[in-house]
């Protein structure tokens, strides 16, 4: 649909009975976020709340709350984009069939972004960042955050839309040092397109012009979260996805969407920072607080009748994972074909999305070898690991499409089961330590820094997975409560993590113990998982990816029983062993506020908003 503005998305929503209005009084601080999170997890409507307490302004969520909303959304060009960024990655296939993708081709080039006239409707009205509504979604927040932010810079060098840059990067809007109304804080890496351009602005001495856009039409703020192909504008890509070219305009050298609801305003100066955070994050924790850069505020613009979009972000599944769905329904095999011999990839949003990848690549060297081993997916893991995000992995278990060719990553027990019957624990395990991490993940040995081990499997099967222990098998003294997860993986509660002189010291009494089953007892168990709660681990597949991947840093929660290291090479004859205990450096848990719970709880009263729905 060729939405105009957010008010045009909730009013076609409404109408199809997707979303639902919130006329009590809602508190900004935790109760918003709260009631977000209690109807995405009953699979509920989108969520207009009309009486913020202390703000003048509505404010809608969940919008892209299931994917079946996101598609109804961009029902009317969903197919068409497919067919576009397909097209992006193979241009061939539009010379050898132009008739064919004629109309598809030219849509590129009638999305591009229009210049507009005197109709700019965000440029309406002026207020101030602390008229906005205020949303803190967690009790540990640092402050007020934008979580649906679209964050717009040009490059200094090459000034224009078409050159510019548009992403979703966390913003601050008061709390810690900022100066109120004056200053908020903006939370993004270096590598980011925003980071390329502040890199340049600093080194020419200059501040970077930023504008901060929320709301709007929908297609804005899916091309803000777009991984797009190299040269493809999110500008551009928003017009084709939303039908209708995005508007624009200059006010005080700053570019403004002019359909957008919300414009904020102003400049990053070089070298200067502050403390920003910390903000309960996509993998459950919080982010803790560290210096961001920070902007000073210039002026803030809003539509007459505004409306402010925003989510949740917190243990996954969220709202975001929608997001994720519906970029990975458009993008279909893009990555594959970037990727020479990669058949399919996931980056998993049960554990966080970076820390753990499972893909699928072509085995074809040496056909004529007498042994299946791992040798080219090594050199498609190297060519995963140093691709945009997907550099952030922490483990990515790769396998060869050949043993299984019906094998998907997406079916995630098949694809465990399919890798443990195979791996060679003496030669499947391929590590980088001291390499950089996502910002989020505090499993590591500080910011950004940690360690990732790639799993490579390839050839036939070695074991039959068990999934019942036998009778005899026992722990030793601090560890207890041993569970299945899957076939073939064991979860076992281990005392309280204190240090890491001290874990080591632990899993070597551990591995010690368990020297004495690597026969036949566990033999069908070549993963063990030691954590804080086996029972929790265990419960569903979710637990098992969540707990295992984002509490545990290859290289240093990695251990085996008979362990070795030849020529630098380290693996293990027995059973592999991933602590995944809560460790004392890690960021705290997420954990909702009890009172906040309950005031909830009373909106499922019959005759309130949430009656029926909750």
């Amino acid at each position: 649909m060729g939405y105009k503005s957010t008010e045009d998305c909730i009013n076609d929503l409404e109408k199809h009975g997707y979303l639902i209005r919130i006329k009590e009084e809602v508190d900004p601080e935790l109760e918003m976020a709260a009631i977000h999170l209690r109807v995405f997890e009953h699979n509920g409507p989108a969520l207009l709340f009309e009486n913020i307490k202390g703000c003048k302004f509505k404010a809608v969520s969940n919008i892209y709350g299931t994917l079946d909303r996101s598609k109804f959304i961009f029902r009317d060009t969903l197919e068409k984009i497919k067919i576009l960024i397909d097209l992006k990655n193979d241009p061939i296939k539009a010379i050898k069939h132009p008739l064919k993708y004629a109309n598809i081709a030219s849509t590129a080039f009638s999305s591009l972004p229009k210049r507009s006239g005197f109709s700019n409707p965000v440029l309406q009205n002026q207020t101030s960042v602390s008229s906005l509504p205020q949303i803190k979604c967690w009790p540990n927040d640092g402050g007020a955050f934008i979580t649906l932010p679209l964050v717009y810079t040009e490059d200094i060098d090459k000034p224009g839309v078409m050159n510019s840059n548009l992403g979703m990067y966390r913003i601050q809007l008061n709390g810690n040092e900022y100066i109120n109304d004056k200053e908020i804080g903006l939370h993004y890496q270096l590598h980011r397109g925003i980071g390329v351009h502040q890199t340049k602005s600093n080194a020419k001495g200059q501040p970077l012009k930023v504008s901060i856009f929320v709301g709007g039409p929908p297609a804005l703020t899916l091309a803000g979260v777009m991984p797009l192909p190299e040269g493809m504008s999110e500008l551009t890509f928003a017009g084709a996805l939303g039908n209708r070219r995005i508007r624009y305009t200059y006010e005080d050298d700053f570019c403004i969407a002019s359909d957008a609801d919300f414009v904020i305003t102003g400049e990053i100066y070089p070298n200067e920072t502050k403390p920003e955070g910390p903000f309960g994050d996509h993998l459950g924790y919080y982010s803790l607080t560290h210096n961001f850069p920070v902007m000073r505020v210039h002026k803030v613009f809003h539509r007459t009748n505004a409306i402010w979009p925003f989510t949740v972000v917190g243990r996954p599944p969220q709202e975001d994972t929608s997001f994720g769905a519906l970029i990975h329904d458009l993008t279909g095999n893009a990555l594959p074909k970037e990727i020479p011999g990669l058949r399919d990839i996931h980056a998993v949003d049960a554990a966080g999305v970076h820390p753990l990848l499972l893909a699928i690549g072509s085995e074809r060297y040496t056909p004529f070898a007498k042994e299946r081993k791992p040798q080219e997916i090594l050199t498609i893991a190297n060519h995963i690991l140093g691709s945009g995000q997907l550099s952030l992995a922490k483990y990515l278990f790769i396998v060869a499409g050949e043993d299984d060719p019906d094998l998907t990553t997406h079916n995630m027990p098949a694809f465990f089961n399919h890798v443990l019957e195979r791996v060679d624990w003496t030669r499947d395990l391929h590590f980088q330590t001291r390499t950089t991490i996502d910002t989020l993940d505090y499993s590591g040995t500080n910011l950004n820094s940690g360690s990732k081990v790639v799993i490579a499997v390839a050839g036939d099967k070695k074991r039959k997975l068990s999934g019942e222990l036998l009778s005899d098998f026992s722990l030793p003294g601090n560890y207890t409560n041993p569970r299945i997860v899957m076939p073939g993986i064991i979860a076992i509660t281990g005392p309280k993590f204190s240090d890491q002189q001290k874990a080591e010291e632990e899993l070597a009494v551990l591995t010690s113990h368990l020297k004495g089953y690597d026969g036949i007892n566990l033999h069908g168990f070549p993963l063990i998982i030691v954590c804080d709660d086996s029972d929790f681990l265990s419960a569903n597949l979710n637990n098992f990816l969540w707990a295992t991947f984002t509490r545990s840093n290859p290289s240093h929660d990695i251990y085996g029983t008979n362990s070795f290291v030849h020529h630098k090479h380290w693996g293990c004859k027995g059973s592999l062993i991933i602590d995944a205990r809560i460790k004392t450096h890690h960021a705290p848990l997420l954990i909702k506020d009890l009172v906040i719970e309950k005031r909830v709880d009373a909106l499922r009263a019959k005759g309130k908003s949430l009656h029926g729905i909750i």
